[in-house]
């Protein structure tokens, strides 16, 4: 519930309203308006790619060595953003927070991003798509990209001055996720309404458990 729900203070209760798919309470880093078939795909680490193995120090002796090697950053970067758009991935969504060279060719390539998701949140768009999470960096880097998941729609969303993400999932299982924006004058009132939905989900979940 804490993930299908937003609280906005500041509105009258009758702006309250339930949309289709999931809000995620926070901004794109980059936001590239989708066309055509759209696929997300989901990680859990930054995808600006390592030197070295964990563990392993990396011991640069020169402005020149230096500079190669944020040339093979950038040119390993650019190479999986190449590789997301010809898969038609237009949509990452990360636990992780990426960094610059990230963010700079996901622009390029037309690949909105939305980082810092919440293990929660990350957990409930894995069950309503069934993708796990990618490892981009592995032995094969042409194999192709199978864990994706469609996306029916993808836009920002502007709750009073909150910024957030709305998006749309093709479900794999039975679950239609849609997520209820509650409104109400003050926080304090938001959080009482919330509170009572949440009981009655519950005893409505009671109320039709099969019993054998």
């Amino acid at each position: 519930f804490a993930e299908l729900h937003a609280a906005v203070p500041g509105l009258p209760l009758a702006s309250s309203r339930v949309l289709p798919g999931i809000v995620l309470r926070r901004d794109f880093a980059v936001y590239c308006p989708p066309d055509g078939e759209l696929r997300a795909l989901l990680v859990t680490e930054p995808l600006r790619p390592a030197l070295t193995a964990p563990g392993v120090e990396f011991v640069v002796d020169s402005e020149g060595q230096y500079q190669a090697s944020l040339r093979w950053i950038a040119e390993r970067t650019e190479a999986l953003m190449k590789r997301l758009q010809s898969n038609n991935v237009k949509l990452l969504l990360s636990s992780a927070k990426q960094e610059e060279v990230v963010i700079y060719y996901a622009k390029l390539y037309g690949v909105s991003v939305v980082e810092c998701l919440s293990s929660e949140e990350m957990a409930l768009i894995g069950e309503i798509t069934g993708v796990c999470p990618y490892s981009p960096f592995g032995d094969n880097m042409d194999r192709e990209i199978t864990e994706t998941a469609v996306v029916t729609f993808c836009r920002p969303l502007l709750l009073v001055s909150k910024r957030c993400v709305h998006i749309g999932f093709t479900s794999v299982c039975a679950f239609q996720p849609h997520c209820l924006i509650l409104c109400g004058p003050v926080d304090g009132v938001n959080e009482q309404h919330a509170a009572a939905l949440q009981e009655a989900f519950t005893m409505l979940q009671q109320l039709f458990k099969t019993v054998d």
